[in-house]
């Protein structure tokens, strides 16, 4: 059995003021022809198939008519979640009918989510969900992690897992060890919306969304396919991929496809006056998203128009100068707020420790202890 797995196509993204659905038509086109070539038995979206709730009506009628080629034109069945930018409802709607065409579409997850066979490989659907519903679901009050939520929901799956058979889980989340980028939402604050990759040994290949890069976590039975395009210059230098997915009984291989953009995003540096002699820019595909930065220091007379004459798609430009300032200005600032720190760790430990006021003479003494204890541990 050979499936495609895909993720986080974003449909409706929009990028530094630029909407990229002409860019993701382009790409999802180059899907179709990869599908029309590698005749898969099914596609595997792993959730993020919109940008947001409500997605623009361009961004529909792109999802429309890319999954009406795949699946009625072609006749592929295509499994389907919904990630942390989708909305489960809407995304979800219509859902028990279009499953009789080979459409399984799965907005939120429920007790008796069912498993889906093909061509003997059960598919199993977990779409993005915090952890207070399956809190509230299961009546569970200790769920408050993603991995608690996660965890209860592999055990129920478990529970009735045929494991004779080859099983793939489809979930949308963030595995420890993955590698994250400018364009991913974070799931929550500090480590809590984190999922250990141990949740996942009863599952033959785990098809993952969320993390934009393919590389995002190294893993014999767990994979990220990526997003479907670069969406921010923390991206620039990632490959972009399906992973095409073979199961005979119990052994699984993976190779990749690369998706090939209409216009890449990158980064180009230097100097204005060289970033615009022909020498330089007839080596470059100009019509490609850009992120320039620039080496010269002093006045430029509006150097975004004199760029755009010549690279139409900059979408970001800045001053290496301005960068290096920045940088020192957060370098002091964090120097001072460690210096706070100890003060004020100090000044807990005084209050703790005698009856006596804390006062301003002591903040003065004990920061200048501090500074000449620290300038001795720089000179030896």
């Amino acid at each position: 059995m050979k499936f495609i797995h895909t993720a986080d196509w974003h449909l409706g993204k929009l990028v530094h003021g630029v909407y990229m659905t002409e860019d993701q038509e382009y790409v999802l086109k180059d899907l179709i022809q990869l599908i029309q070539k590698e005749k898969p038995d099914a596609l595997v979206i792993a959730g993020d198939l919109y940008d947001r709730s409500v997605p623009p009506t361009e961004a529909v009628k792109l999802l429309n008519n890319t999954l009406y080629t795949i699946n009625v034109e072609l006749g592929v069945p295509i499994v389907a979640i919904s990630g942390n930018h989708d909305s489960g409802d809407r995304l979800s709607f219509g859902s028990s009918w279009y499953r009789h065409s080979g459409l399984f579409v799965k907005g939120k997850w429920e007790k008796a989510s069912q498993t889906i066979n093909i061509k003997g490989v059960h598919f199993h659907l977990v779409p993005f969900t915090e952890p207070g519903p399956i809190r509230e679901m299961y009546k569970n009050p200790s769920i408050t992690s993603h991995h608690e939520a996660m965890k209860v929901i592999v055990e129920h799956i478990n529970k009735n897992i045929d494991s004779t058979v080859p099983n793939v889980f489809v979930g949308h989340a963030f595995v420890l060890g993955g590698k994250t980028t400018d364009s991913e939402r974070t799931l929550s604050v500090g480590g809590s919306g984190c999922v250990g990759s141990e949740l996942f040994e009863s599952f033959h290949y785990t098809a993952l969304g969320h993390l934009h890069s393919p590389d995002a976590i190294r893993h014999d039975s767990i994979h990220y396919a990526g997003s479907l395009m670069k969406y921010s210059f923390s991206e620039a230098r990632q490959r972009k991929v399906v992973k095409i997915v073979e199961i005979n009984d119990s052994d699984v291989s993976v190779k990749e496809e690369i998706l090939k953009p209409k216009r890449d995003m990158r980064e180009i540096e230097g100097y204005l006056s060289y970033l615009l002699d022909a020498e330089f820019y007839e080596t470059q595909n100009r019509d490609d998203y850009l992120k320039v930065t620039l080496h010269d220091e002093g006045g430029l007379i509006d150097p975004m128009n004199q760029l755009k004459q010549v690279y139409p798609n900059i979408l970001h430009l800045e001053r290496k100068a301005a960068i290096r300032d920045k940088s020192n200005v957060k370098n002091i600032s964090m120097i001072q707020s460690r210096k706070e720190e100890g003060i004020e760790l100090f000044k807990r430990f005084y209050d703790d420790m005698t009856s006596s006021q804390w006062s301003i003479d002591k903040q003065e003494k004990a920061a200048s202890i501090m500074d000449e204890v620290k300038s001795k541990e720089v000179s030896q």
